[in-house]
């Protein structure tokens, strides 16, 4: 073989092994990003998200997408025929849940009390309140709280039709979505008055339905001093304690809360919020 064919036979054997090289190459890479899914973003403040909302607010990282294995769907909602009481959990565990805002007057403040002592509540909002409030919503879901939906206009359920309670329902989550970051997985009927077409629809938005097992009746503003009490002769392991943010002066539930709050934590109560048997 002629020399100057022999080197052009050697840099062709070169130039394949090169390709086939960078080829192997990023089979390698393409086999570990499929292998090893990349970290989800973390929100940009707060607590740890339950799971990554599918439309996250203006308040949080934007998480990244393309890797890892597909997120499979969330299971059908049972069609419940009466609401849920109480919670499941380990020890003195207890929910605190605030009805009917938000409200800027009354809100900041039971969510920097509920800040200062790392601690995660639920709040059924109005959609006609969050619509005007929905930076609230998004510094509850940076906080870890829950949202759920309460309605629109708080009716009484049972004087509607059914096209009207999914209105009220289904308008209530959209505004939810938007500004907390997901549509909400709970919902309580205002007044707690409850029907099938409430368990029904609730269901179909993928709602699960939770009322109450102590009610501060704060609502009647008894003063502070007799919510605190109510609260604290009533907690319990698993119990859902019910108090406002809105709907009228809820000033006394702010003060009370920065009361009890400690008490019960000193106690060794374990404030927390639900989580679904499902998803």
């Amino acid at each position: 073989m002629k020399k100057d064919q022999f080197l052009a036979r050697r840099r062709a054997l070169l130039v394949g092994a090169a390709a086939l090289g960078a080829a192997a190459g990023a089979g390698l890479l393409a086999l570990g990003t499929d292998d090893e899914p990349a970290r989800s973003a973390v929100p940009a403040a707060g607590a740890p998200a339950r799971r990554l909302p599918s439309k996250p607010s203006a308040y949080r990282l934007q998480p990244l997408t393309g890797y890892g294995p597909p997120v499979a769907e969330r299971g059908r909602t049972p069609v419940r025929h009466e609401p849920l009481l109480r919670v499941s959990g380990r020890g003195r565990t207890m929910v605190l849940t605030f009805d009917d805002g938000p409200d800027r007057r009354y809100t900041p403040g039971i969510l920097s009390t509920l800040r200062e002592y790392d601690v995660r509540a639920m709040f059924f909002v109005c959609g006609e309140m969050a619509v005007d409030n929905k930076d609230l919503l998004a510094r509850m879901a940076d906080e870890g709280h829950v949202v759920g939906n309460h309605t629109w206009t708080h009716p009484l359920l049972t004087q509607l039709s059914r096209a009207q309670i999914r209105s009220e329902m289904e308008r209530t989550s959209d505004v939810i979505e938007d500004a907390y970051g997901e549509r909400p997985q709970w919902f309580r009927a205002p007044y707690g008055a409850w029907n099938r077409a409430a368990f029904q629809l609730g269901a179909e938005l993928g709602m699960d339905p939770l009322a109450w097992t102590v009610d501060s009746l704060d609502w009647t503003t008894p003063g502070t001093r007799t919510i605190v009490d109510r609260v604290e002769s009533g907690a319990a392991p698993g119990v859902v304690v019910l108090s406002h943010d809105a709907g009228g002066d809820r000033s006394q539930s702010v003060r009370a809360l920065r009361d009890y709050l400690p008490q019960l934590l000193d106690s060794g109560y374990h404030i927390t919020v639900p989580r679904r048997e499902y998803v």
